[in-house]
C-alpha cells in the first residue's frame, strides 16, 4: 500500500447528463474515493461508506442497458446498489458485511455495488491490493 488516497471520477455518457444533473449528479458531485482505511462513494446526494477491509471482491462489468444502470438503482434480486452514469462499463464490488447507501435511513443494506468510473481497471487493481 502506498498510503495515498485515490479518487476515481464517474464516466458520464453525454446523453444522460441532463437527467443526472436534475438529480444533483454531476462530475463535481460524483466520485469514488479509496484510501488505506475506507472506500467512499458520492453520487450527487447519495453516499456510501465502508471500511476498506469490508471489500471482498471487485470485478469489471458491462456493457449495461441504460434503464438498469443510469442513476441510483436498487437490485430487487440481491439488494445491491448501482450508481451509474454510463452504459459502457463499470466495477462490481462485493462486501463482507452489507452496507447502507441508497436510502437515508440505512435500509436496505447492500451486499454489493456497481459504479461506472472512468478507469474501472485501476479501481479493481487498487481494491485488490488490500
Amino acid at each position: 500500500m502506498t498510503g495515498a488516497a485515490h479518487r476515481f471520477p464517474f464516466r458520464f455518457d453525454r446523453r444522460f447528463r441532463p437527467a443526472l444533473a436534475a438529480l444533483g449528479v454531476r462530475p463535481a458531485t460524483a466520485w469514488v474515493h479509496v484510501d488505506d482505511d475506507e472506500l467512499a462513494v458520492r453520487f450527487g446526494p447519495w453516499r456510501l461508506r465502508t471500511a476498506r477491509r469490508n471489500v471482498i471482491d471487485a470485478e469489471r462489468g458491462g456493457p449495461y442497458r441504460w434503464w438498469r444502470v443510469i442513476g441510483p438503482h436498487l437490485s430487487f434480486a440481491d439488494t445491491g446498489v448501482t450508481f451509474g452514469s454510463s452504459t459502457v462499463d463499470g466495477v462490481c464490488v462485493r462486501f463482507a458485511e452489507p452496507v447502507p447507501g441508497l436510502l437515508p435511513a440505512g435500509w436496505p443494506r447492500h451486499p454489493g455495488m456497481t459504479v461506472t468510473v472512468t478507469d474501472p481497471d485501476a479501481l479493481i487493481r487498487l481494491l485488490a491490493s488490500a
